[in-house]
């Protein structure tokens, strides 16, 4: 038999009428003047009944006390179930609970606090671990450069060398690895780097506003402090403290009005000085004259006389 035809049957009597023990009981489990009125009966199985009473608990808005009585088969006791506390239809509840790891925001840590990264996490890759030395006898090992600078100590000297402290052999696979920024447990794998520049790209990129309305991009700015590495090509570091982005890593597209060069403003172009050849007025010929000269608009002396001519 389904749960919904089971809930559907007609309450047993003698459980549907031990409303007072069931509230007895709920105000047991709460406090005193919290029970509201008797909701519901609803049969739960044969001889098995819950009661329903309102909750007025202040931040238990829509919450109802359930109380679950029975009787054996036979029997007029009815005996006390459970009795718990239960939303309603319309109760106000708290959200659905998220991991730390998933509702934890950029900006959430404060001083103290601690944010374990996971082994397996996608943004970090392992770095140099040392496990590809060379040999011991190779003149580039470790080792090597060790027994030769305990060599040219005094022997007096010898036990207080600290192996430890002698940076690696110049040259050395160690050397190269902490050069290149390498030499520890983890390093940023490529997806780590490209997360980076996309959320770097998107709070100071090319598309924001700022850098829409900006005289010219950061790659020309000279508070623009660039970084090593590969993100070196595409982002740098402001160092403009009256700037937007002033300590941030920021896209070598991205511009603002504190762009060092803004002040500087390009000298306007000045025409060139006016060259006149002569200040008198130039014979220009008009047509052939008759008798051998010609005709100038000058020698003219008008249009009335050009055309008497």
């Amino acid at each position: 038999m389904s749960a919904a035809t089971t809930r559907s049957r007609t309450p047993d009597r003698l459980c549907a009428e031990a409303v007072d023990l069931a509230r007895e009981a709920a105000e047991e489990a709460a406090f005193p003047g919290v029970v509201g009125e008797h909701v519901a009966a609803v049969a739960e199985g044969d001889r098995v009944v819950t009661h329903y009473f309102e909750c007025k608990e202040m931040g238990y808005r829509g919450w109802r006390w359930a109380v679950t009585v029975a009787r054996a088969s036979r029997a007029k006791i009815v005996t006390l179930d459970e009795t718990v506390l239960l939303p309603g239809s319309d109760a106000l509840l708290a959200p659905e609970w998220v991991p730390w790891s998933e509702r934890l925001r950029p900006g959430d840590m404060g001083p103290g606090d601690l944010l374990p990264t996971e082994a397996e996490d996608l943004r970090l890759e392992p770095g140099y671990s040392g496990e590809d030395e060379p040999p011991p006898n190779s003149v580039v090992s470790e080792a090597a450069y060790m027994e030769s600078v305990a060599s040219r100590v005094d022997e007096e000297d010898a036990e207080v060398v600290d192996r430890s402290a002698v940076p690696p052999a110049r040259g050395s696979i160690a050397s190269v690895a902490e050069e290149l920024g390498m030499r520890r447990a983890r390093v940023l794998s490529r997806y780590g780097l490209h997360v980076a520049a996309d959320r770097w790209e998107e709070s100071f990129g090319a598309k924001t506003p700022m850098a829409q309305a900006a005289p010219a991009t950061c790659v020309s700015c000279a508070f623009m402090v660039p970084l090593t590495g590969s993100l070196s090509q595409a982002f740098g570091v402001c160092a403009n403290e009256f700037g937007p982005a002033d300590g941030h890593v920021v896209s070598l597209s991205y511009g603002c009005g504190g762009h060092s060069e803004a002040a500087v403003m390009p000298t306007p172009t000045r025409p060139a000085p006016l060259r006149l050849d002569s200040t008198a007025a130039d014979p220009f010929t008009l047509r052939p004259d008759p008798e051998g000269g010609s005709v100038s608009l000058v020698d003219a002396g008008g249009a009335e006389d050009l055309g008497h001519s």
